[in-house]
């Protein structure tokens, strides 16, 4: 399947897009503000928000980050009208190229173990579970849920 996806890095006309489709696609959480989420990941030179256009209209996202030795991925999304055309895999391999490029030879990424759908869809682009255990702390005092 030949996808015509322009992907790009995210502008400041598109933030409020590319918050909106996350909203739709379910990635937003009452604790992460996507707003300040994307102003961080453009500060600085060690990740970026990707953007994918069909057509001129935002049909993808990634965000993407590296700490020197291994990338991270968040905000995977694809309009749900844009489904099943080859938009996710195609946005993430420009997150896979854009770590590359980075000298980034690992790339992983958080799923909730609930999210079936995502789980296949990584599973079929060759990811593979960790045998790491996560940990998380809130640093503001709030119990872990």
């Amino acid at each position: 399947m030949s996808v015509s996806l322009t992907i790009d890095a995210i502008g400041d006309a598109d933030v409020e897009n590319v918050v909106a489709l996350w909203q739709r696609c379910g990635l937003t959480r009452p604790w992460n503000d996507p707003h300040a989420d994307i102003a961080l990941a453009r500060r600085r030179g060690n990740s970026t928000v990707l953007v994918g256009r069909d057509g001129g209209a935002i049909v993808a996202t990634v965000m993407v980050g590296q700490d020197g030795h291994r990338g991270w991925v968040y905000y995977v999304a694809v309009d749900p009208d844009g489904r099943k055309r080859g938009y996710g895999r195609a946005i993430m391999a420009a997150a896979e190229d854009w770590l590359r490029t980075a000298g980034i030879a690992k790339l992983q990424l958080l799923v909730r173990r609930e999210n079936a759908q995502a789980n296949a869809f990584y599973q079929s682009l060759g990811f593979e579970e960790s045998t790491s255990v996560m940990f998380q702390k809130w640093l503001d005092g709030r119990a872990t849920s």
